[in-house]
């Protein structure tokens, strides 16, 4: 009986010790609070308001268009989240079109860096605009460009439309004039080439050993041609000599 007792100890001792290594290899080391808190890290995003304006007496009055959703982690991404113009708008937007006004966007100006969205501020906002028949003839479409500076602080803000000229095409309000289609880019700085010191470098060193390996080079001008210039000014003096002087009189 006792025999069979600590064997029944044994497979339990067993068992238990093979749970507890499976357990430590599925958390690769992380509690499982640890595991939630890291995706949420990793996946988390932010976004920031995108506003516009278009009035007929082109006075800025900015209303919420969408807004730019960025999210980090493993694979970042920017989107844009848009609402479609209602009849009101696509009225308005085709009046302001009509007296050659302005269509405006804004964004706020600040950090896209997700570790500086704890003490976020607006810094001002960020504001370009089209001429509004050229948003009405693109059919709301329409190129976005976010610029940001080397620390991804949002420096500046551009929009183009496609076509970008007014041809005074005629629009239908209820196909053309309601969904926007956007194309969001986000632009960085762009470190220039630096100087090619090696490259440069080796050049000298080619030279230097060429001409130590050739003494002839590093002589002067005055060195390697001594004998023309002396030939030279011998021959200037001769024939100098040999001409009568200037005013003589003949006899």
């Amino acid at each position: 009986m006792a025999a069979g007792l600590t064997l029944n100890l044994t497979v339990v001792l067993v068992v238990f010790c093979f749970l507890c290594i499976e357990f430590v290899c599925c958390n690769n080391g992380r509690r499982v609070g640890d595991i939630n808190s890291v995706s949420e890290a990793e996946f988390s995003g932010f976004s920031l308001p995108l506003e516009h304006s278009f009035e007929v007496d082109d006075v800025a009055h900015f209303r919420p268009r969408g807004s730019v959703v960025l999210k980090t982690g493993r694979e970042p991404s920017v989107s844009l989240s848009q609402n479609q113009l209602t009849e009101e708008d696509r009225v308005r937007l085709k009046e302001v079109a009509a007296v050659d006004g302005l269509y405006r966007i804004r964004v706020p100006r600040v950090s896209l860096q997700t570790e500086r969205q704890m003490d976020r501020h607006t810094d001002g906002f960020l504001t370009a605009f089209v001429r509004a028949c050229a948003m009405v003839e693109s059919h709301l479409s329409d190129v976005i460009t976010l610029h940001t500076d080397i620390s991804g602080f949002l420096i500046g803000v551009s929009i183009v439309t496609f076509p970008g000229a007014c041809q005074g095409s005629e629009v239908e309000d209820e196909v053309d004039l309601e969904v926007f289609n956007t194309t969001l880019t986000v632009m960085a700085p762009v470190n220039a080439p630096g100087p090619e010191t090696a490259l440069f470098l080796e050049r000298l060193e080619q030279e230097s050993e060429k001409k130590a390996k050739n003494p002839q080079e590093q002589k002067s001008f005055f060195a390697k041609y001594w004998y023309l210039i002396l030939g030279g000014a011998i021959f200037l003096m001769v024939s100098n000599s040999g001409q009568p002087p200037a005013g003589g009189s003949r006899e």
